[in-house]
């Protein structure tokens, strides 16, 4: 099939199910696993009162363990092995081919090298072959993350260079060469690529979901530093001046949306997490924000009522996610109405 008759969904679509691929002893969670392990659970629980909530885990009958019976009724657990959990960049991506889901599963390679990805790189396509997706499938052809990638569902992608054009993802691939693929990929017509813009203590290289995001095809939230004292405040000022020279389809200016910026959040090593607003995620009729005990939080999901009016705004405590540099939408990954099935 030819590009054209591609699609890359919004993730505001109907949805089937959410993947969440959960933390283990064998993981980079062991020293909190136990803290950490009620942030998986809640976001799990909360997801399964709107949709089916795919669980990737070590052990099926375990993991079951840690849910209530009114959440199990709306989960699907399933065996594979993982080095670590984040399903927003290891799981599959679903475009629609000719009307038709079809799942790219691209390489994840630790992003750029950093971390092992061998169990995370083979999860997708142990998922297909045990029939869970009701899709086609199709290798990806490059390394690409989930996070890296945002898509107003009407052929526009926004993106950022520092982490698609990073040399430890296709360092045979110019811009020019990775724009080519990822046109003929997702049967987008345009890409808009960030060049400003991260968050300290993020190991992604700046990941789009972490900083911007669309809302609607004319509307995009993103991280705003006020703090001219932020080592932030440069960059993302930046960023917000790029954002505003886009212009939607029509050739207008996007609506932007600015979100709080955090009370910046630490280790116990003293060292900066990468909290963030701009993480959240959008299922059928909810959207749930990544909360982080800070004074910012009501604030956050007071905007995004405003911006998602036909929506639950639903607050999730992340305080522990960022412990291992991502958030909310890290964690998860989102098919469309047809591909997952109980």
């Amino acid at each position: 099939m030819s590009s054209t008759t591609k699609r890359l969904p919004a993730e505001w679509e109907a949805q089937s199910a959410v993947q969440l691929t959960f933390p283990h002893a064998d993981t980079d969670w062991a020293p909190v696993l136990q803290s950490v392990l009620p942030c998986f659970v809640e976001i799990a629980s909360t997801i399964s009162q709107f949709e089916p909530v795919l669980v990737v885990c070590q052990n099926a009958e375990e993991t079951r363990k840690l849910f209530s019976p009114a959440a199990l009724q709306n989960i699907i657990l399933k065996d594979a092995p993982s080095n670590d959990t984040w399903a927003r960049d290891h799981g599959g991506i679903t475009i629609e081919d000719a009307g038709k889901p079809v799942i790219l599963d691209f390489v994840f390679n630790g992003w750029g090298l950093k971390f092992a990805a061998d169990k995370d790189n083979l999860i997708t396509g142990r998922l297909y072959n045990s029939g869970v997706f009701h899709a086609g499938y199709q290798h990806g052809g490059i390394v690409l993350e989930g996070g890296g990638i945002e898509s107003d569902g009407q052929g526009t992608l926004l993106t950022t260079a520092e982490c698609l054009l990073s040399p430890n993802r296709n360092p045979h691939m110019t811009r020019e060469d990775i724009e080519s693929h990822l046109k003929e990929s997702f049967g987008v017509s345009r890409i808009l690529w960030l060049y400003n813009g991260f968050l300290e203590g993020d190991d992604t290289d700046s990941h789009i979901d972490t900083l911007a995001r669309f809302c609607t095809p004319e509307v995009i939230a993103y991280v705003k530093c006020s703090n001219p004292d932020d080592n932030h405040y440069a960059a993302l000022s930046s960023m917000e001046q790029e954002l505003k020279q886009f212009r939607t389809v029509a050739g207008e200016p996007y609506q932007l949306i600015p979100l709080p910026w955090p009370d910046a959040c630490y280790d116990d090593e003293g060292n900066r997490l990468p909290a963030t607003y701009a993480n959240f995620l959008i299922i059928n009729g909810a959207v749930l924000v990544p909360t982080y005990q800070v004074p910012q939080d009501d604030e956050a999901l007071r905007i995004l009522t405003e911006v998602f009016p036909d929506h639950r705004i639903i607050g999730i405590d992340c305080r522990a996610l960022i412990l291992q540099h991502g958030s909310l939408h890290c964690v998860t990954m989102q098919y469309p109405k047809g591909v997952v099935s109980q």
